[in-house]
């Protein structure tokens, strides 16, 4: 994924000119009801009692509400044309409010029902089972995702968090739904069977 995004985004700003306007949108980590990716991988993990904090989970990340995500490209759209000013550019959409991880990975646990994660393991170790995995993986011929890798590893143990005031100033984007109301409203939905 990591590999194939990078050339992606730069053939599509690439493609800006004086006829066509392009702009990159990267949403970290949407979430919401209805989400089939990061949610579903979590609740299952810690149903299962395999999930882990990597290094404490003390660092800061910022997430996106799933409808935050939405309104950014509607936003984009609406102000995307040539010689805009967000044309030709990338922009980092997210709820603006960075949290540890520890902290967001529990309450979102929380709002889908599924047990807690308290358990941590050093960022050297959880590296290390990534690189066994990824070696081992192809080897057995699995065709399911690993249980780490690498780049999860990495992911999980750095801080990510963006300023959105570019994107603010540039097509007016303001995240609608704070973190909490889309934890409530996660909540609503996976009381209604819906996780």
């Amino acid at each position: 994924y990591a590999k194939t995004k990078r050339p992606a985004e730069q053939a599509v700003l690439a493609g800006n000119g004086p006829t066509l306007a392009t702009i990159a949108l990267r949403p970290r980590l949407i979430w919401g009801p209805g989400d089939q990716q990061l949610l579903p991988r979590l609740v299952e993990r810690a149903r299962a009692g395999r999930l882990r904090l990597v290094g404490g989970g003390h660092n800061r990340i910022d997430t996106t509400y799933i409808d935050n995500a939405a309104q950014a490209h509607f936003d984009a759209f609406e102000h995307l044309a040539p010689g805009a000013a967000c044309a030709g550019s990338a922009y980092f959409i997210s709820n603006g409010e960075p949290r540890p991880v520890r902290e967001i990975v529990n309450a979102l646990l929380a709002a889908a029902g599924a047990p807690q994660v308290t358990a941590s393991i050093p960022f050297g170790v959880a590296y290390a089972i990534g690189a066994i995995c990824e070696t081992v993986w192809p080897w057995l011929r699995r065709r399911d995702e690993p249980p780490m890798t690498r780049f999860l590893a990495e992911q999980l143990q750095t801080t990510h968090w963006y300023s959105m005031e570019p994107a603010r100033r540039d097509f007016g984007y303001v995240p609608k739904v704070s973190i909490e109301e889309g934890l409530r409203r996660l909540r609503d939905a996976c009381g209604q069977g819906i996780d």
